[in-house]
């Protein structure tokens, strides 16, 4: 019997059963414990003019005459009604026994699926450059909330930091560089040239190169030293005149201004002499410095300018400084492999593209 409208949880709910002119009552009260209401919880009999009380009646001894009801038939009706009682007493604890088994069995066996079934709680280390600190964190949202009991640990830094903290020992399923050359240097099949000391950390046949990205000139708001493309910048600095923000040498951006030096001609270590230029340990330093008007320009990739609002005034061409391109691997050192393929796999889908490419990265 399921939820009724119109009963209160504990009122009595009464049903007269007329017997030979004699009204009995069976009084139920609906169950304040169990979701389908059931009104087995208590049965109470109660007995209306089952007693040596005398009646009035309209019978043919006259109106008015007083009649008593026989001892016999008051103790036959007593000993039906208690039956009928029992029996109702009996069926309704029979039905909250099995409801009650059912319940307890249900509740048992989520228990036993969550037992056998439980959701594995992993983390998943993943190494990044640093340009990719904006796009990344917005993909970890969409990827623990599809993935549960799986949260993404990031560390952001130059690609030649996290290149050296792998091989210093520090834990990571998953390395994203800004450049090959860190990838290649802890890759055993790169050549002997790129990976001089054998180092071996690539899960063979994960890696892939995930993105590709721009290196751009970037000035402050205003464009104070009136730097409007990378010709501009090579006649200025050769005249001492401007102060431009770099990367350190084994920080990816910084080695691709240094292909852009050699591209004119230019030499650092004079440059760097005569006080015109600063360096920042990874693209992020680079951009502050620019953000905050610290130096007239600074050269760094088209997705941190985007992050950061700062004009680009000039991109830098593939003879320049060659491609950029984000390699991507799985570790072998990794304790996850199955999840950390599954989450390079997730960076190649189409949701994920549009996020890269909203900043300014071109997937591959």
């Amino acid at each position: 019997m399921g939820n009724q409208p119109g009963v209160d949880i504990g009122k009595p709910i009464s049903l007269p059963i007329l017997k030979r002119g004699r009204t009995y009552t069976i009084q139920m009260i609906r169950s304040p414990f169990f979701k389908n209401g059931l009104f087995f919880i208590i049965i109470r009999l109660f007995r209306d003019l089952i007693s040596n009380k005398r009646l009035s009646s309209n019978s043919k001894k006259g109106k008015g005459e007083k009649i008593r009801i026989k001892t016999g038939f008051q103790k036959k009706m007593k000993r039906k009604i208690l039956k009928r009682a029992v029996a109702l007493t009996a069926v309704g604890a029979l039905s909250l026994a099995c409801l009650a088994g059912c319940d307890n069995g249900n509740k048992a066996a989520k228990e036993e699926t969550t037992k056998t079934n439980p959701v594995e709680e992993k983390e998943l280390v993943v190494f990044a450059a640093a340009s990719m600190t904006e796009t990344l964190n917005e993909i970890k949202e969409l990827y623990e909330a599809e993935n549960p009991g799986v949260e993404l640990v990031y560390t952001f830094d130059s690609s030649g930091t996290l290149k050296t903290q792998i091989e210093e020992g520090a834990y990571c399923d998953i390395f994203i560089s800004a450049a090959q050359k860190q990838m290649d240097q802890i890759d055993i099949t790169a050549d002997a040239e790129k990976n001089p000391d054998g180092l071996d950390f690539v899960l063979q046949g994960t890696r892939l190169n995930l993105l590709e990205n721009k290196v751009v000139l970037v000035v402050p708001e205003g464009n104070p030293a009136g730097i409007n493309s990378f010709d501009d910048l090579a006649n200025a600095l050769n005249a001492g005149n401007i102060k431009m923000a770099m990367g350190n040498e084994d920080v990816p951006v910084g080695q691709y201004t240094q292909k852009i030096f050699a591209y004119y001609g230019l030499d650092e270590a004079t440059l760097a002499a005569n006080g015109v230029l600063t360096y920042g340990s990874n693209v992020k330093e680079v951009t502050t410095q620019v953000s905050e008007n610290l130096v007239d320009c600074g050269v760094i990739y088209a997705t941190d300018a985007f992050s950061a609002g700062l004009t680009s005034v000039d991109n830098a061409t593939k003879e320049m400084c060659g491609q950029v391109i984000y390699p991507a691997a799985v570790l072998n050192i990794s304790e996850n492999q199955d999840s950390a393929k599954d989450y390079l796999n997730f960076l190649q889908t189409d949701e994920c593209k549009a996020i890269f490419e909203k900043v300014g990265f071109t997937a591959l």
